[in-house]
């Protein structure tokens, strides 16, 4: 139990540090597409005047849910926008503790889960139940995204990679150097002549 709580810690710092690499540094410009300044002040203008009494939320523009909306949707062109009606410093860091906890948590999600099915496998097998779950995860998550939702595909592939990095690296580390004790594999029972 205190290694796999151990190794939670380890995987959160883990994906918290890829997760920075990714998306904190000039690397995560990779993302986005970047409209010119212009272009920028149009659009954060019309997010004022329409949506600057709102809260916070993504918005589908239009809302295809009347008549009129469906057929300006139909048309395009369309976005979804992640709105926020305050502003913020490009490099604000109020985000960095509930992100390291939430880092954490998902961190400790991926031992304990592991920890439970580990029991008589090798690293070999856990290894591949760590890509193969984290695969699964992120291809739906982050490359699913953009099917559903006629979105470009830059950001959404540059976030399953970050994304899929993070969880892979997180597990394995789990897998290799966290487990309970009990994990070595069972070995075969040795063939003895009658």
């Amino acid at each position: 139990m205190v290694r796999t709580l151990i190794g939670g810690l380890v995987a959160g710092i883990i994906i918290f540090v890829v997760g920075f690499i990714f998306w904190a540094t000039p690397l995560g410009e990779l993302a986005y597409a970047h409209p010119t300044d212009q272009q920028s002040a149009a659009v954060q203008n019309a997010l004022a005047q329409n949506f600057g009494q709102g809260s916070a939320g993504a918005y589908r523009v239009p809302d295809a849910g009347s008549r009129e909306g469906a057929a300006m949707y139909a048309n395009g062109p369309i976005a979804v926008v992640q709105f926020n009606p305050r502003g913020y410093s490009p490099d604000d860091m109020t985000m960095i503790l509930p992100g390291f906890i939430m880092a954490v948590i998902a961190g400790l999600l991926i031992a304990f889960g592991l920890a439970s099915v580990s029991r008589g496998r090798s690293f070999a097998e856990l290894g591949r139940l760590v890509v193969l779950f984290s695969l699964g995860f992120t291809v739906w998550e982050y490359l699913g995204t953009p099917i559903f939702n006629h979105f470009g595909w830059g950001y959404w592939i540059y976030s399953f990679v970050a994304e899929s990095v993070s969880l892979i690296l997180a597990g394995l580390v789990v897998a290799r150097w966290f487990l309970p004790s009990h994990v070595h594999p069972v070995a075969e029972p040795v063939a003895t002549e009658a």
